[in-house]
């Protein structure tokens, strides 16, 4: 895999925005800023028929600017009318009374937990899944010449702290392209792999670059033929797809609450199976992460994942996770799932036909999801972006890693068909057949 250059990357897609003169700087734009409505959603989504007025009341559900039309869940996604409001006044309430709000922590705890198909004991929050996927990178007791294996297309945030490993404790980093023709094709990749020194198989659950699916139930069963301890880097799967931990089987698992899940910026969740906690050695921990001490003596850990969370946390924050799933279970994950990839199939039917776009998504229906990513040879993908986001007001995701020069577009339940139908027709425009 090519060396992926984070700032670079952070740098052109920036300036390919609409508006943004640097990094950072963004113009002045008429995003009317959102206040609190008190609006009472009293019919829930699952009681409904779903429809055109169904998904049309999802998308008013969501205090989302008209100003654009933003299509990089895979980036950021929005939160909800009700994980906003809900949001601003649990915040007002616990600052006009000048309290933590500690004990909202563990009640939002088991509903989380149930969303995940996992126990409360086996999860924790953090503040994205970049920090999951450190807290197991870091906390595996690992040697020397250990091997792990990961996805070529892995996220910076899943990839870079297994490469810390590398350069604090000597690990081999072994790839496997993910880009298969079936989920066959992707897991033999993977067992061509493993040697007696494999310690670790992580993957991405949907890889961000081109949104594979990957089988991770199979991988889940290979890692465990060979004693391997599976991780899954969930940062794209949470909210778009129906998810149960106990039965893919992983060990541990990690996702941000800030993209396709709907839940505020700062929130993640880690889950580690019970029969594995031992095995995560803390390695940031303090209050609340303890079942008792003795200075100078003596330490107990908590019997449960929450040992990894530590200190006063922003409740209201972790509430929202909380929010965000119930919002998402009344619409119905199912449901969820097949609206994204049915309106990603509406735009691959709008470019598939044109001879001069090259759709790098998967075809095959167990791999592909809500993510469709394509490039063009008479296009450079910073000028395509800057074309559909200046003169068009699409919010698209430039594709750098692996040196791809494509564009991804990520489509969620506030994404509506004719948004699609512009978007297919503004590059068909762009990009002549």
């Amino acid at each position: 895999m090519s060396p992926f250059d984070r700032r670079k990357f952070l740098k052109r897609s920036a300036l390919a925005l609409p508006g943004l003169t640097a990094l950072g700087e963004v113009s002045q734009r008429d995003f009317a800023p959102f206040e609190p409505s008190g609006r009472v959603f009293t019919r829930p989504f699952k009681e409904r028929e779903v429809n055109r007025d169904f998904w049309d009341d999802v998308r008013d559900s969501y205090a989302l600017s008209d100003a654009r039309t933003y299509m990089n869940t895979g980036g950021l996604g929005p939160v909800s009318k009700q994980v906003l409001e809900a949001f601003h006044q649990r915040t007002v309430d616990l600052q006009t009374r000048s309290e933590t709000g500690h004990a909202l922590i563990e009640t939002a705890r088991e509903p989380v937990a149930s969303f995940f198909g996992a126990s409360p004991k086996e999860i924790c929050f953090t503040r994205n899944a970049t920090e999951g996927n450190a807290i197991v990178a870091s906390g595996l007791r690992l040697d020397p010449g250990d091997e792990v294996i990961i996805d070529a297309s892995a996220h910076p945030g899943g990839a870079i702290p297994w490469l810390n490993q590398l350069n604090l404790n000597g690990l081999v980093i072994r790839t496997f392209e993910p880009d298969a023709s079936s989920p066959e094709e992707l897991v033999a990749r993977i067992a061509a792999l493993i040697t007696p020194k494999t310690k670790v198989i992580s993957v991405s659950h949907i890889t961000a670059p081109t949104g594979i699916l990957l089988p991770v139930e199979a991988i889940s069963a290979l890692a465990k033929t060979h004693g391997c301890w599976f991780h899954i880097d969930g940062a794209q799967s949470a909210g778009m797809i129906p998810i149960n931990l106990h039965d893919i089987g992983c060990d541990s698992y990690a996702t941000s609450g800030h993209k396709w899940l709907g839940a505020l910026h700062g929130t993640g969740i880690l889950y580690i199976a019970e029969n594995g906690l031992d095995r995560i050695q803390p390695t940031e921990i303090g209050a609340y992460s303890d079942a008792g001490y003795s200075l100078p003596r003596s330490l107990t850990y908590i019997d449960t994942a929450r040992r990894h969370e530590s200190g006063t946390r922003n409740a209201p924050l972790i509430e929202s996770v909380q929010k965000a799933c119930s919002f998402l279970s009344d619409i119905g994950i199912g449901r969820i799932q097949q609206r994204g990839i049915d309106l990603a199939q509406r735009l691959r039917n709008h470019l598939q036909s044109n001879t001069n776009i090259e759709i790098l998504s998967p075809k095959h229906d167990a791999l592909k999801t809500s993510i469709l990513t394509f490039r063009s040879p008479l296009m450079d993908f910073s000028t395509l972006n800057q074309k559909l986001s200046n003169d068009q007001q699409f919010r698209l995701r430039v594709v750098t890693e692996q040196e791809l020069n494509a564009i991804r577009v990520s489509l969620h339940i506030f994404n509506t068909e004719e948004g699609v139908d512009r978007l297919g027709e503004a590059i068909n425009a762009i990009i002549p057949s």
